[in-house]
């Protein structure tokens, strides 16, 4: 009668397979993502509010009015309505940007939606927000080699360009590949042709 060390030996795990994800790593791993998240979430009293945004840039560029000539200096109420539109214009873009976010981050908590899905709207956001996505490398000074050789390329990463300032965003990466080959021209006759010679 066999033990049962003997046993757990001949059991699949001990022979060398790989152990499934149990229900108590999949708890300890959301544990730690929620730590995680916990430890990156900015307290309120962290976080700008445009009221206070605005007073800060008011103050600094009162000292720097006052070092202008008196005949140079723009009026206050030209300098806080400037302030004041920038202020709101980068809180709106910042409010467009987080509603993005937050579209994005439902997709993916949705169990049904795949890895396709998400990568779409994803793409979709970005070039709402007016970034071009490029995957061909015909316009080579977006991309750097990474590896490989050849005359020919391959796309590892895509190039990300803001279309409003054509600032690149993210470099691509290109592998070298050998070329692929071309057929020679049969000088206007085809190997049908040739063949239906032959047959005659």
């Amino acid at each position: 009668m066999s033990s049962k060390s003997e046993r757990r030996k001949s059991s699949p795990n001990a022979a060398g397979q790989a152990k499934k994800p149990t229900g108590r790593i999949r708890r300890k791993e959301n544990q730690e993502f929620v730590a995680d998240m916990n430890l990156r979430t900015l307290r309120p009293e962290e976080l700008l509010h445009p009221a206070q945004l605005l007073a800060r840039f008011t103050e600094r560029a009162t000292e720097l009015i006052s070092q202008l000539p008196q005949e140079a200096r723009p009026t206050t109420a030209t300098v806080n309505a400037a302030l004041r539109q920038g202020v709101l214009e980068a809180f709106r873009t910042r409010d467009e940007h987080i509603a993005r976010l937050v579209e994005t981050d439902l997709l993916a908590s949705t169990p049904e939606q795949g890895a396709k899905a998400i990568r779409r709207a994803v793409r979709a956001s970005l070039i709402d927000m007016g970034v071009r996505v490029v995957e061909e490398a015909d316009e080579q000074e977006l991309f750097v080699v990474v590896e490989g050789e050849g005359d020919g390329f391959e796309l590892v990463r895509p190039a990300y360009v803001d279309q409003a300032t054509d600032k690149l965003l993210l470099a691509g990466q290109l592998r070298r590949v050998p070329a692929p080959r071309t057929l020679p021209e049969q000088g206007g006759t085809s190997a049908v042709d040739m063949r239906g010679d032959d047959a005659k």
